[in-house]
């Protein structure tokens, strides 16, 4: 069985990526919640990420992992994670934009991107963002059916720093957690009913399943120094029709070490399982079921304030394996082949005009290296990255918190029959809260995407997400969600990835949510049908 070949079947390609981006946010709401407030730059984190759109509301606030003076969290009473985050084609293995909770990302990404759910159908989309120490190219990816998936349980709630205001009460007073000396344990575990219908070409196919998702965060509370430990696993179970389960897993830690001088350490390490989206580039066709992907991942990263000068340097490192694939004639086919072993370095410099104001620049460099000296097809895919970018950094409180960087990235394979990629990259993210129950979000991400057919190098990929998140009664709380991911291929047509969600939240006490989802999702296939995803369900989260 040959992979999926990207080829072009349409006459001509889509308007440019930035065009595109432009457009596609008339088409997704205008503002986004879960305020993913990084204070800072982030860590190395072996997983770190752009934020998912997710169709369903979350309670509390979620946490980035990234390394910074003040650990980034997010505030908020009620967060809502998207219904769909974008399903790219490739976790982030490059470019991207600022850690977000629960996010992670492999230095040389996956190559689909794929969404960790948490409560009620939201996502996390994993994405790469220099700032989390992820390499420019990403070989394949951990897809997602990633417009989420509506069953799952909420995230864990961060600590709120101490000038959080009335978001930090919340957290402090809200009774929850089960304390271990000196540590604090909050699990919770959603378990949903949900139907979902995909269209592809002329076949569709419907199925009803349970999932079940437990989702857990271990934080110490120590005068000094800090270990977070966050866990989430998802299980799903048809209970009518016909379709691919997808489980997903993963564990992440970080270890912030308070050393002297205005210098702050963070160590971080992580294990992510899940199984590749049918919908990716790199898919193979007619599987029953796509390859389940492993990645570890283990970083280091340092931070120094020096007066008006904020530095920080980090190191990561991604080991990525692929399972077989088991084909629809009952054959399976090998995919080790795509096992590889990535590492990046990464270096920052900004400078404080203000509190408020940081503009800073950026680079990295990064190597991939490939298990098998050739894949399936012949090609040497071991490759080298570099990347550079300037931006600002913008913190007006819990209000509004943000970034914005600009640069070019480019991707160097050791085979010579594979052109190197080359592209601009816009990566930024945003969160704002214009009034008391409304929270705002948003996150560009431009990433590179190493393919695996015969002849094709990869592709461009530019993520776009959007979300708003309002309280609407004291106990209920709504969440409107978009995205939108362009592939961009360097020989054939684009691809055009676009996602729409809704989800409602009932808090009955501080133990027990409701929660309703329903989202939609289109894929503009370049190398085969363009398929239509609706996904419904309804939850209950408990959380102690």
């Amino acid at each position: 069985m040959n992979k999926t070949i990207i080829t072009g079947r349409r006459s001509a390609r889509h308007f440019g990526p930035v065009a595109l981006l432009l457009a596609s946010a008339a088409l997704l709401p205008q503002t986004l919640l879960a305020q993913t407030l990084s204070s800072g730059t982030s860590t190395a984190s072996p997983y770190p990420a752009s934020t998912a759109s997710t169709v369903g509301a979350v309670t509390g606030s979620t946490r980035t992992s990234g390394s910074s003076t003040t650990p980034a969290t997010t505030y908020g009473a009620t967060t809502a994670n998207t219904y769909g985050s974008a399903a790219t084609s490739g976790a982030a293995s490059g470019y991207g934009a600022d850690d977000s909770a629960d996010a992670t990302t492999d230095p040389y990404g996956t190559a689909s991107s794929r969404t960790t759910q948490t409560t009620a159908g939201s996502t996390a989309l994993r994405g790469t963002g220099m700032l989390q120490g992820t390499p420019l190219n990403d070989a394949d990816s951990l897809d997602a059916d990633d417009l989420g998936r509506l069953t799952e349980a909420p995230q864990n709630e961060a600590e709120a720093p101490i000038d959080a205001g009335e978001a930090a009460l919340t957290r402090t007073d809200d009774g929850l957690g089960l304390r271990f000396g000196s540590f604090t344990l909050r699990p919770s575990v959603n378990q949903s009913v949900n139907t979902e219908t995909t269209r592809r070409g002329g076949t569709e196919t419907r199925r009803s399943y349970l999932a079940t998702t437990g989702n857990w965060e271990l934080r110490s509370d120590w005068a000094r120094h800090a270990l977070t430990v966050t866990g989430e696993g998802t299980w799903q179970k048809n209970i009518s029709g016909s379709g691919v389960t997808e489980p997903q897993a993963n564990i992440n830690g970080d270890l912030r070490l308070d050393l002297a001088d205005d210098t702050i350490a963070n160590l971080t390490a992580g294990y992510a399982f899940e199984r590749e989206d049918a919908n990716d580039p790199n898919a193979i066709a007619n599987a029953l079921n796509q390859a389940d992907v492993d990645r570890y991942t283990a970083g280091a990263a340092i931070e120094r304030d020096a007066g008006l000068l904020r530095g920080t340097a980090a190191l990561a490192l991604t080991r990525t394996t692929y399972g077989d694939v088991r084909l629809s004639d009952g054959r399976t086919l090998s995919l080790a082949d795509r096992d590889r072993t990535a590492y990046q370095g990464r270096v920052r410099l900004g400078y404080e005009l203000s509190p408020a104001l940081i503009p800073f620049i950026e680079a990295t460099l990064g190597r991939a290296v490939y298990d098998s000296d050739r894949d399936a097809s012949g090609y040497a895919r071991s490759s080298n990255s570099y990347g550079g970018r300037g931006g600002i950094q913008l913190d007006l409180g819990e209000k509004l918190r943000g970034e914005l960087g600009l640069g070019y990235a480019v991707v160097d394979y050791e085979d010579s029959r594979l052109a190197s990629i080359d592209a601009f990259t816009v990566d930024g993210n945003l969160a704002w809260s214009p009034r008391r129950g409304t929270t705002i979000d948003s996150t560009l991400r431009t990433t590179v995407q190493d393919a695996t057919s015969a002849g094709a190098n990869g592709w461009v990929e530019y993520q776009l997400t959007t979300g708003v998140s309002q309280q609407i009664l004291d106990q209920l709380t709504g969440r409107l969600t978009g995205s939108t991911t362009l592939r961009d291929f360097p020989t054939s047509p684009n691809e055009l990835n676009w996602q729409l969600g809704a989800g409602l939240i009932w808090n009955i006490n501080r133990y027990f949510d409701v929660t309703a989802n329903v989202g939609y999702e289109h894929t503009d296939n370049a190398s085969g049908e363009d398929s239509k995803v609706i996904r419904a369900g309804i939850g209950l989260t408990l959380r102690r």
